[in-house]
């Protein structure tokens, strides 16, 4: 398995935090044979929707395309349109076809998807199959929360990766815990709840069996 995690918004440094601390997390867990961490900073950086075209290229060069496993993070604020991408004095967004054709020309089969973001749901319906399992913060229709300069992780990336993953076995076992603990989170905060998503990925969750 190869990691490729991307903390898209440089104004804030929770996306550096969660991107870094997330790549961590899976690979201990999963075992990746390679991590690429990438963020941007109010002066610039690379995770740029062409650093991410690359870095995903290059990741899935030392993969087995039929066999092995390409594990992306994306951390950012979202919008309905997509994910925001600053870098210094660049903003872009990263949109659902985008992110779809970057995948495609990886040539991986096996694919898994996780973005921390809000409305990060508009991603499933381009990205979710059998061979891609796809792991949202939020719905299409709601936002996530805990976007905060200084904190380590957003709400959902301290439940996912922070908490859940740590312990649980699989993807699904985690995000099972994640969801609830984010929900019961939120409600406290007496926020409109997020709902985060999962889909996708029948033939990949057999594949991820955490180390114990």
């Amino acid at each position: 398995m190869s990691v490729v995690s991307f903390g898209l918004f440089g104004d804030q440094g929770v996306f550096r935090s969660e991107a870094t601390g997330a790549a961590q997390v899976v690979a201990n867990r999963f075992g990746g044979a390679s991590i690429n961490v990438q963020y941007n900073s109010k002066k610039g950086g690379g995770a740029t929707i062409e650093g991410l075209a690359m870095s995903l290229q290059a990741a899935s060069n030392g993969l087995d395309a039929n066999n092995d496993i390409l594990f992306l993070i994306l951390t950012s604020h979202g919008s309905r349109a997509g994910l925001a991408v600053k870098a210094g004095r660049l903003t872009q967004m990263l949109t659902p076809s985008n992110l779809a054709n970057m995948l495609a020309r990886t040539n991986m089969r096996y694919k898994v998807v996780v973005i921390s973001a809000c409305f990060s749901g508009i991603f499933i319906p381009r990205l979710a199959n059998p061979d891609t399992l796809v792991i949202t913060a939020a719905d299409a229709d709601h936002p996530s929360f805990g976007c905060r300069d200084k904190a380590k992780w957003t709400y959902f990336g301290n439940a996912f990766f922070n908490m859940a993953l740590r312990q649980a076995r699989s993807l699904k076992d985690a995000f099972v815990v994640a969801r609830s603990l984010v929900k019961k989170r939120e409600l406290r905060e007496r926020f409109e709840p997020s709902n985060p998503q999962m889909a996708g990925g029948e033939n990949v969750h057999p594949l991820l069996i955490a180390r114990p």
